[in-house]
C-alpha cells in the first residue's frame, strides 16, 4: 500500500468515526427527525400478529421524540425466527428495526440451551401489546365438538404457522402430554393462510390466540372451542371449556405445562438490537408505554376487537430471565414434549 493509500485509508476511518460519534451525540428527538423505523413482522400479513403490529405502527411515531415515519414490513420465515435473526444481520442497530414475533419461538429457544440460534435475553425489549390468552379449536363440519370428540378421534389434523410457532408447541404438548391423535401440518407463513385451509376442509383446525380468530367465524359459530391454554377466560368462551391444567393428571405434567406456557405473558412482543444506544432504546419503551395509554389507540383496538393487556419493557427483560431461569432437567423434559 502506498503512503498516499494509506493516508486516503486513515482519513476515511477518521471520518468514519466522527460520523458515528455525531450520530451517538444527537438527543433521540435529533436522531429520529426525518428517520423511518420499519416494524418487522415475523409472519404473513393478515394474521394477530401482523394486526397488532400494524395497530400499533399507526399510532407509535407520535409519542417517538423527532415523531419518525412508521413503516411495516413482513418477513416470515422459521415460524417467525427470520425476523429476529434480521436483528442480528443486515439491520441496523440504531433504534431503527423493531421486531414482532411469533412468542412460540420463545420455548424453542429456551429448550435449546446453548444450540439456539437466538437467546431472547440478548435482544432489548420494547414491550408486548397482550399477554396471550390461547385457545385450540376445531371446526364444527368435522363433527369434533368437544374435547372428549378430540380426544375419541383416531386422527385430527391440525394447522401450524412454523414448526416453532406456537401453534405448533401447542398442538405437539397435547398430542404428547394428554396423548391426542393429532396430525400437525406445518409450514403456513401465518394464521390467514392456515385459516384458509380450515375453510376449504383440509384442516380440521389449530391452536391459537382467540383474538386472532376471524370475527365472523365466532359470529356465525363455525367454531367448537376444544380447550384453553390459560387459567383465564375471555368474553365469548364457554365456560364449560376447560384450561389444559385441569386435563392433566400428574405433577410432573403440570410443571411441564407451566413452562410451555409461560412464554404467553409475553403474547404480542416487540424487540429490537442489543447495540440500540441506551437513550434511544429508552425513547423507544417510552414511546410504546405512552401509546398503550393512548386513547386513539385503544379506540382503534377497541373497533378491531384486539384485547390490549400489556407489559412494558423492563418488566419483559425480567419475565424473559425468569422463563431461561427453569432448571435444566425440566427444560429437557419440554423440550421432548413439544417434539
Amino acid at each position: 500500500m502506498t503512503d498516499t493509500m494509506r493516508s486516503k485509508a486513515l482519513i476515511g476511518c477518521a471520518l468514519a468515526a466522527l460520523a458515528t460519534s455525531a450520530a451517538h451525540a444527537q438527543t433521540p428527538e435529533q436522531f429520529y427527525s426525518g428517520k423511518v423505523v420499519n416494524f418487522v413482522v415475523g409472519v404473513s400479513p393478515g394474521g394477530g400478529y401482523d394486526q397488532y403490529a400494524r395497530l400499533l405502527a399507526r399510532h407509535y411515531a407520535r409519542h417517538v421524540p423527532g415523531q419518525p415515519n412508521v413503516i411495516v414490513r413482513n418477513m416470515p420465515g422459521a415460524g417467525s425466527l427470520t425476523a429476529v435473526l434480521h436483528l442480528n444481520g443486515s439491520a441496523p442497530a440504531d433504534g431503527t428495526t423493531v421486531v414482532a414475533f411469533n412468542a412460540g419461538v420463545l420455548n424453542d429457544s429456551m429448550s435449546e440451551g446453548a444450540a439456539a440460534r437466538a437467546k431472547f435475553t440478548d435482544y432489548a425489549w420494547i414491550g408486548s401489546i397482550t399477554r396471550d390468552f390461547r385457545v385450540c379449536f376445531a371446526w364444527r363440519g368435522t363433527g369434533i365438538l368437544t374435547w372428549d370428540d378430540l380426544a375419541k378421534r383416531k386422527e385430527t389434523v391440525f394447522g401450524a404457522a412454523g414448526a416453532v410457532s406456537s401453534s405448533a408447541n401447542n398442538i405437539a404438548m397435547l398430542r404428547n402430554l394428554l396423548n391426542v391423535n393429532l396430525k400437525t401440518i406445518h409450514g403456513y407463513p401465518g394464521n390467514t393462510e392456515m385459516f384458509l385451509a380450515v375453510e376449504r376442509g383440509e384442516l380440521d383446525g389449530s391452536c391459537v390466540t382467540w383474538s386472532s380468530l376471524p370475527d365472523h367465524w365466532i359470529k356465525n359459530n363455525n367454531i367448537a372451542v376444544l380447550t384453553r391454554l390459560s387459567p383465564s377466560t375471555q368474553p365469548g368462551v364457554s365456560e364449560s371449556v376447560k384450561f389444559v391444567g385441569d386435563l392433566v393428571t400428574t405433577q410432573e405434567q403440570k410443571d411441564i405445562l407451566d413452562v410451555l406456557l409461560a412464554s404467553g405473558e409475553l403474547g404480542r412482543p416487540f424487540i429490537t438490537s442489543p447495540k440500540v444506544p441506551a437513550d434511544r432504546l429508552q425513547a423507544l419503551r417510552a414511546a410504546f408505554d405512552a401509546s398503550m395509554g393512548d386513547a386513539a389507540f385503544l379506540a382503534d383496538a377497541e373497533k378491531q376487537k384486539l384485547p390490549i393487556d400489556p407489559v412494558g419493557g423492563v418488566e419483559a427483560e425480567k419475565i424473559v430471565t425468569r422463563l431461561y431461569a427453569f432448571s435444566p432437567a425440566l427444560m429437557e423434559k419440554a423440550k421432548n414434549t413439544v417434539k
